[in-house]
């Protein structure tokens, strides 16, 4: 039987350890390589190590460049590998990214060992494997209409830099010091940002920029 040729990016070693026995002795799948980081992945495809990869299974957060940006950079190159998100997050914004970005699957890493190969076969077959919490999440979007855009878009160049030291913890008097503008032009360009990433608050505007 023709094996699928997969890589994986993981950086904790446990997992991908974990991973790596899974898949190889599935029987269905050619574990290429493994990667702790983005950037020793792209030096590999860089280098047209990996012009047999079908699949890549990566996790989101890892040392350097995320998952997220390694998809990012690497579908546009190879757009018939498919690609799936493995993960702890749940959260609709990096759930959203990462679709964005080029990934057909994301499943959560508590998914049992059957489930995983079972994703992993319906990736291959071009399906969007998904775990059934990513799913409703999806589906809840698209019940609301919601239509996702990276939350920091419609924010201008000012109210970027006022919400980065807004995440550093500065009140709104050493922002206005630290910028050069007036305490009221501060008050005036959170209550933009609260606007335009429909947050009530602080936290909630940090958390949907994805800075916190």
């Amino acid at each position: 039987m023709l094996m699928t040729s997969i890589v994986i990016i993981e950086d904790d070693e446990k997992i991908c350890n974990f991973l790596s026995a899974l898949i190889a002795g599935s029987g269905e799948f050619n574990l290429v390589a493994t990667f702790s980081n983005a950037e020793d992945a792209i030096s590999f495809f860089e280098k047209d190590l990996g012009n047999a990869v079908e699949l890549l299974l990566t996790d989101i957060q890892l040392p350097g460049k995320s998952g997220i940006d390694l998809i990012a950079w690497l579908k546009p190159l190879r757009p018939d590998i498919q690609f799936m998100i493995i993960s702890v997050y749940e959260d609709a914004d990096r759930v959203f990214k990462a679709l964005k970005a080029g990934a057909s699957g994301y499943i959560l890493k508590n998914t049992p060992s059957a489930k995983l190969i079972e994703a992993l076969q319906d990736l291959k077959k071009g399906g969007s494997p998904m775990s059934s919490q990513i799913a409703r999440k999806v589906v809840s979007a698209f019940q609301q209409d919601i239509v996702y855009i990276d939350p920091q878009e419609n924010l201008s160049l000012r109210e970027k830099e006022a919400l980065e030291w807004l995440s550093k913890g500065y009140s709104y008097k050493e922002i206005a010091a630290t910028l050069f503008i007036s305490i009221e032009t501060v008050r005036t360009h959170i209550r933009n940002i609260y606007e335009k990433l429909h947050a009530c608050n602080r936290s909630e505007a940090l958390r949907k920029a994805g800075l916190r």
